[in-house]
């Protein structure tokens, strides 16, 4: 197909005039999703004028330097909605100068169509193609269908570096508005319900900027022992649960965070003898490209493909491979409750912390500083057939415990997470009182350094609370935190 329609060609324009169309005070839907087919000349080129100011992006997941960088450091972002990762943005969250609002994957674009928050006075979408029908985005789907759907205007910027292949990877699906949104036809994860592209009319578009600047490359932290151990763990906690007859031997679609830990536990699913899986997530990383390779995979249905360099120039450059064995969805529709829970999706995220209860801390460190944001894992804890947090046991070089007496945030609480892992071992928490948690959180995933310490102040706080329900001593639990602010480590000196 045509990379642009020949109707459309009399829109093309430099960033630098496409930027001028934006105005101070005006609120911008932005494409992307884990710094994956994000804009990024007309960003730049904003920054580099510094005409608009007082700026709220709205963007589904995190996007790179262009937006969250260079524009944070020019002064001109206000306001910023949803997922971040880049650290001048969350430097500029937690000293306060931009006012950030976390919001759950799926919820985004689903505020963002009832109009619940600020107005969308532009679209600006990174694509692969654009025609009369509407933008063909990058490989990503995000919530730039929602931004497009209730912008005043859109600005596209073509991306020449990408395959044309990229095309007709997507699926677009309206759901509409209460009470009358529609049943999202999704009954696995291979299956179509929209449109390849973003319906857009071409009076919309009021400018397209052809570039050829490529998304950064994803860099993980390389896989360790700890790590694979617990991947290890959460292969044999999987066999496990087909042997008593509770999953079957093909367990159903796989979504798993993004990071070391899910790159890990991905990867340990062919050494498990998997064959034939599926995935149904948000973001699709580096092991999960080779396992379609390998076979372990035979489908992957995600909002996001996110790669180091080398993984992406072997996506690109056999994409007619892949292509038929990728689906890249809006957020709204791969992180949707109803089509999570019809599936039966097996979860794995990676928490900060955990608390002997079960209740997860996914955002904040020591309970006021913005890491990145809650992204997809609430969605598919509360949906997930089974869910499951996985985290090393001790961070900070041993200095911290993930496994606590009481977390300082609470994202998911103690009725949405059913396992916890890490390298120690395994808690499978359903159908337990919290008191049996505590026992096999302490038990089963704390690091041996602070056993003893989390038995302590259990049995402390068992003989002294008042309710012998979720025993707490509430500034003993706090004191864990405190500690480690005063003196860099959690362990009593």
């Amino acid at each position: 197909m045509e990379r642009i329609s020949a109707s459309l060609k009399g829109k093309i324009m430099s960033a630098g005039e496409a930027a001028l169309l934006i105005k101070s005070g005006m609120t911008i839907g932005v494409s992307g999703f884990t710094s994956v087919g994000y804009p990024k000349a007309v960003p730049l080129a904003l920054a580099a004028s510094g005409h608009a100011r007082e700026l709220t992006i709205c963007v589904g997941a995190a996007v790179g330097e262009e937006i969250d960088g260079a524009m944070v450091r020019a002064g001109l972002i206000k306001r910023r909605y949803a997922h971040q990762s880049h650290k001048d943005m969350r430097d500029a969250i937690n000293n306060g100068s931009v006012a950030y609002s976390d919001v759950h994957i799926s919820q985004l674009p689903m505020n963002m169509n009832q109009r619940t928050g600020p107005k969308i006075d532009v679209a600006l979408i990174e694509c692969s193609a654009i025609t009369e029908q509407g933008l063909y985005p990058a490989a990503s789907g995000g919530s730039a269908d929602a931004a497009v759907y209730n912008a005043d205007m859109v600005i596209a910027e073509l991306n020449l570096s990408l395959p044309e292949g990229l095309a007709g990877m997507h699926d677009f699906f309206r759901v509409g508005l209460p009470p009358h949104a529609r049943i999202i036809p999704i009954t696995k994860p291979d299956d179509r319900a929209g449109t390849p592209f973003i319906p857009c009319p071409p009076e919309k578009i009021a400018a397209i900027v052809l570039t050829d600047k490529p998304d950064p490359p994803q860099k993980f932290k390389p896989i360790t022992p700890e790590t694979e151990k617990i991947g290890e763990n959460v292969v044999k906690f999987l066999r496990q649960e087909i042997v008593a007859g509770r999953l079957p031997e093909n367990p159903g679609p796989i979504q798993s965070g993004v990071g070391s830990v899910g790159n890990a536990v991905l990867g340990c699913l062919a050494k498990g003898g998997f064959r034939g899986l599926s995935m149904y997530t948000e973001v699709m990383q580096d092991s999960a490209l080779t396992l379609l390779e390998q076979g372990v995979f035979d489908f992957i249905s995600a909002s996001s493909v996110a790669l180091a360099e080398e993984n992406r120039r072997r996506f690109y450059g056999n994409i007619d491979f892949f292509r038929n064995k990728i689906i890249i969805r809006p957020q709204e529709i791969s992180n949707h409750p109803e089509v999570v829970r019809r599936l039966g999706v097996i979860a794995l995220n990676t928490p900060i912390e955990v608390d002997i209860y079960g209740n997860v801390n996914s955002t904040h460190i020591m309970g006021t500083k913005m890491m990145n944001g809650i992204g997809g894992s609430g969605d598919f804890a509360r949906n997930a057939r089974i869910c499951i947090f996985a985290t090393e046991s001790v961070a900070k070089g041993g200095e911290i415990s993930c496994i606590v007496p009481m977390v300082s945030h609470v994202d998911q609480t103690e009725h949405d997470v059913q396992v916890v892992i890490t390298e120690q071992g395994i808690a499978d928490l359903r159908w337990k009182s919290p008191r049996e948690r505590a026992e096999l959180l302490i038990e089963n995933c704390a690091h041996p350094d602070y056993r003893p310490m989390l038995r302590e102040y259990y049995e402390h706080a068992l003989r002294t609370a008042a309710g012998k329900h979720s025993p707490h001593d509430l500034e003993q639990a706090l004191s864990w935190h405190t500690r480690f602010l005063e003196t860099g480590s959690m362990k009593e000196k």
